[in-house]
C-alpha cells in the first residue's frame, strides 16, 4: 500500500466536448496503464474509460469511470466524469469524495455553461483544482482569453505556469515558466519529452509571463515578495512548494496548457497533479457524530483509527451490487463486518476490488484515501460505513430535482413487465436524480429526470440490457404550483356516525415564500394553551404536506408555501391523528385556492454555439420560443449565445438547431430556476389537467 502522502484522488471535469475522456486516455497511456490509445470518436474500440456500448456509439461519457495509475512514484486514483448536465449527479458524487480536480477548458470555447456548473460543484465541496486549457491545436484557440474568462466568469485567481509554443496547427510544445525551459513532445504518441532552452524569438514573452506568474504568487507569499524586492531568484523547489500551498488553500488555480488529442502537455499536467494537488493528509474532512448531538468531528487519515468510509456510487450487477467507496480513516479489510450508520445494520464485506474502468483487480485491504469498490454489500448512495465503535455520518451528496417526465410501459405485457420493474428498480438505486412513480389516476408508470438525453439513455439501456421492448409517451414538463398571496383557513372536520366519531379543527394562515427561499415548504406552530393537543400537531403538518403534493390547480406539487397553525380545537373522545390529518388537508385546499395560486415552469439556461453567419436566425428562433437572450459573444468565426428558455419550448431543439445551421450548431442546457408561467400557458396547463381528469 502506498504511503498516504503519495496518494492523489483526482477527477477530470469539464463542459461537453472539452476533451476530458481523450485526456484520461492519454493519462492511462503515458502512465503505462494501457498500451494503445483509444479514441472517443472514429473507428477502433473507443476510449477505455467509456466502457458502455452506448458511450462508444454516441461518443459521450454517461457514467463516471474510476481507475488507478502510477506517476512519479505516486498512486493517482482518477475519475473521468460526464460533461452533459443530464448526468451531473455523476460529477457531483465524484467531487464529493475527491481531494483535487482538473478543470478542463476548451482553448476555443473557454468557460462555457457546464464549466460554470462544474466550478460551482467544486466550490460546494471545497475542491482545489488545476485548470488545463486543452485543444490549443484547434483553429481559433486563444489561451489568453480563456485565462481572462477563468478570472471574470468563475471568480478564481488563475496563475499561468506555461506558455504555448505556437498555436493551432503550429502548436509545437509549451514553455515551462517555473523551470524556464521549452518542452517538446517527440515520438509518434508524444511519449518522449525533450527539454531545450527557450527559443530566442519567445524569450521576451516568456520573461514577461514568468514575471507575471511571480507577481501573482508574491501577493499571497511574503517570503517570495521579499526575494523579489531583493532581486533574488527563487529555486524551482521553492516555487513548487509555494504553488502547492496556495493551490491546496484554494487561493490560486495553476493554469497548464496543451492538446490531449495531439499528445502535447499531458505529462506535465500529471507532474502538476503530483506536485500541486493535495494528498488525503492535506484535506480535513468532517463527519457528524450521531451519538453526540450531530457534533462535527474531524477525521484523521490514520490507517489504525476506527474505520469511516462513504459509498458514493452504486452499480447493480449480475453477481451483486458494486459499491464504489472512499475510505476517509481506518482500514477496510476483506471479510470483515462494518456498520451502515443510516440503518445501524452490520454488513459483511465479501470482496474488495480496485477498479480500472470496467475491469477489476481483487485486493485484500484498503486504507485512508483509497477509492475502491465493495462487491455484494447492500446500501444506498451516500451511506456512511463505520467501525462498530463509531456512529458517524458524512454529509450526503447534493442531488437536483428532476424537471422532465415521460410515461413508460412494456410492449408485451407478460414477461416484459417484470423485466421493466427490475430495470427501473436498479436505475433508481444507482441514480438519485432518476425518479419513478405510478400515476394514481391512470396507473401509468412515470419516469422523471434532469433532461431528455438522460431519459433517452435509460430507455435505451432497458431495451439493450434487459431485452425489454417499451412504449414511451411524449416528454412532459414537471410544472410546480405556488401561492401568490396570504390566505387564511378555518376548517372543522366533524363526522358523527355510529360509534366513535372524528373531530379535528384547525385555524391559521397560508403564506407564500420568496422565490429564493431555501425550503419549498415550511410549517410553523403557533398554537398555545393546548387548544390542539401536542400529539396532534405533527398530524396537522402531515396533512398539509399530503395536500401539497397534489395541488388543486393542476395536480402539481405546491412549493414556496408556509403553513402557520394558529389555533383550533379538539374533542376528548373523537379527536385522532387521522381526523387532524383530514382537517389539515381540507384546510390547505381551502386556503390555497384563495391564495391566487400560479403555475411555475422550469426555465433552462441555454448556451448555443453557432457559426457567426447563422447568429440571426438562431437568436430569432430562441426568442420565438419565449427565450430571453442574455448575451452574444463572438469567438473566432463562431458566436456563443446565452439565453433563458422555458423547458416546454426546448423539446426537439437539437434537430431544429441542426437544420437551421446545416449541422454546425451545438447547444447545452441546464436547469436554471422555476418562474411564474405567462397567463396563457397557465390556462393551457390547467385546461389540460381538467380534460385528463374528466377523461378518467
Amino acid at each position: 500500500m502506498n504511503p498516504i502522502q503519495k496518494i492523489r484522488n483526482i477527477g477530470i471535469s469539464a463542459h461537453i466536448d472539452s476533451g476530458k475522456t481523450t485526456l484520461s486516455e492519454r493519462i492511462l497511456f503515458y502512465s503505462g496503464r494501457i498500451h494503445k490509445i483509444g479514441e472517443v470518436h472514429g473507428s477502433g474500440d473507443g476510449a477505455t474509460m467509456d466502457h458502455m456500448e452506448l458511450e462508444k456509439e454516441r461518443g459521450i461519457t454517461i457514467t463516471s469511470a474510476a481507475t488507478t495509475v502510477s506517476w512519479l512514484d505516486h498512486q493517482v486514483n482518477l475519475i473521468d466524469t460526464p460533461g452533459h448536465v443530464d448526468f451531473t449527479v455523476e460529477v457531483e458524487r465524484s467531487l464529493r469524495v475527491l481531494d483535487g480536480a482538473i478543470l478542463v477548458l476548451c482553448g476555443v470555447g473557454g468557460v462555457q455553461s457546464q464549466s460554470l456548473t462544474v466550478d460551482r460543484q467544486m466550490k460546494r465541496y471545497n475542491v482545489p483544482r488545476l485548470a488545463f486549457i486543452n485543444k490549443l491545436d484547434r483553429v481559433g484557440a486563444n489561451p489568453a482569453s480563456v485565462i481572462n474568462q477563468i478570472e471574470e466568469k468563475l471568480g478564481l485567481t488563475p496563475v499561468q505556469l506555461q506558455l504555448p509554443i505556437g498555436l493551432e496547427q503550429d502548436l509545437k510544445g509549451v514553455i515551462d515558466l517555473v523551470a524556464m525551459q521549452a518542452v517538446y513532445f517527440d515520438g509518434e504518441k508524444g511519449e518522449t519529452i525533450r527539454r531545450e532552452p527557450i527559443p530566442a524569438d519567445m524569450a521576451d514573452e516568456a520573461s514577461r509571463a514568468r514575471h507575471g506568474m511571480l507577481d501573482a504568487l508574491s501577493l499571497y507569499d511574503d517570503e517570495l515578495m521579499e526575494m523579489m524586492l531583493e532581486e533574488k531568484t527563487p529555486t524551482v523547489d521553492q516555487l513548487h512548494a509555494i504553488i502547492r500551498r496556495l493551490t491546496i488553500g484554494r487561493e490560486i488555480v495553476p493554469v497548464l496548457m496543451g492538446s490531449a488529442f495531439k499528445n502535447k502537455g499531458v505529462q506535465l499536467l500529471l507532474d502538476a497533479v503530483v506536485w500541486y494537488l493535495p494528498s488525503p493528509l492535506d484535506r480535513i474532512y468532517y463527519a457528524k457524530d450521531n451519538d453526540n448531538d450531530s457534533a462535527e468531528v474531524a477525521m484523521t487519515a490514520d490507517p489504525d483509527a476506527p474505520l469511516v468510509a462513504m459509498a458514493f456510487k452504486l452499480v447493480d450487477e449480475q453477481f451483486g451490487q458494486l459499491t464504489y467507496t472512499r475510505i476517509y480513516q481506518g482500514t477496510l479489510r476483506k471479510s470483515e463486518t462494518i456498520v451502515n450508520t443510516r440503518d445501524r445494520k452490520s454488513r459483511r464485506v465479501g470482496r474488495l476490488v480496485r477498479m480500472h474502468a470496467n475491469d477489476r483487480q481483487d485486493i485484500s485491504e484498503a486504507g485512508p484515501g483509497d477509492i475502491i469498490a465493495m462487491i455484494g454489500v447492500d446500501c444506498a448512495t451516500g451511506d456512511t460505513f463505520c467501525h462498530d465503535k463509531l456512529n458517524y455520518s458524512l454529509e450526503s451528496i447534493y442531488t437536483p430535482d428532476p424537471v422532465i417526465s415521460l410515461a413508460i410501459s412494456p410492449r408485451a405485457k407478460t414477461g416484459d413487465r417484470d423485466r421493466l420493474a427490475k430495470a427501473l428498480q436498479r436505475f433508481v438505486r444507482e441514480d438519485p436524480t432518476f425518479h419513478v412513480r405510478t400515476d394514481h389516476d391512470t396507473g401509468e408508470t412515470i419516469i422523471s429526470g434532469l433532461g431528455e438525453l438522460q431519459l433517452e439513455v435509460y430507455v435505451e439501456r432497458i431495451r439493450r440490457e434487459y431485452k425489454c421492448e417499451v412504449d414511451v409517451g411524449a416528454p412532459k414538463v414537471n410544472y410546480k404550483e405556488a401561492p401568490t398571496r396570504v390566505a387564511e383557513f378555518n376548517y372543522k372536520h366533524k363526522k358523527q356516525t355510529g360509534g366513535s366519531g372524528q373531530y379535528g379543527h384547525v385555524v391559521g394562515k397560508l403564506e407564500p415564500l420568496p422565490p429564493d427561499a431555501p425550503e419549498v415548504y415550511v410549517f410553523e406552530n403557533k398554537v398555545f394553551g393546548g387548544r390542539i393537543p401536542t400529539e396532534y400537531i405533527p398530524s396537522c403538518d402531515k396533512g398539509f404536506q399530503q395536500a401539497r403534493m397534489n395541488g388543486p390547480l393542476a395536480g402539481y406539487e405546491v412549493v414556496r408555501v408556509k403553513m402557520i397553525l394558529e389555533d383550533g380545537s379538539s374533542h376528548s373522545v373523537d379527536s385522532s391523528d387521522i381526523a387532524f390529518q383530514i382537517a389539515a388537508r381540507e384546510a390547505f385546499k381551502e386556503a390555497y385556492l384563495a391564495s391566487k395560486p400560479a403555475i411555475l415552469e422550469p426555465i433552462m439556461k441555454v448556451e448555443v454555439e453557432v457559426p457567426a453567419s447563422f447568429q440571426g436566425p438562431v437568436v430569432g428562433d430562441l426568442t420565438s420560443r419565449r427565450g430571453i437572450i442574455h448575451g452574444t459573444e463572438a469567438r473566432g468565426g463562431t458566436t456563443n449565445i446565452t439565453a433563458e428558455v422555458p423547458l416546454a419550448q426546448m423539446f426537439g431543439y437539437a434537430t431544429d438547431l441542426r437544420s437551421m445551421t446545416q449541422g454546425q450548431g451545438t447547444f447545452s442546457m441546464e436547469f436554471g430556476s422555476y418562474k411564474q408561467a405567462p397567463r396563457d400557458v397557465q390556462e393551457e396547463v390547467i385546461a389540460r389537467f381538467r380534460k385528463e381528469k374528466a377523461a378518467k
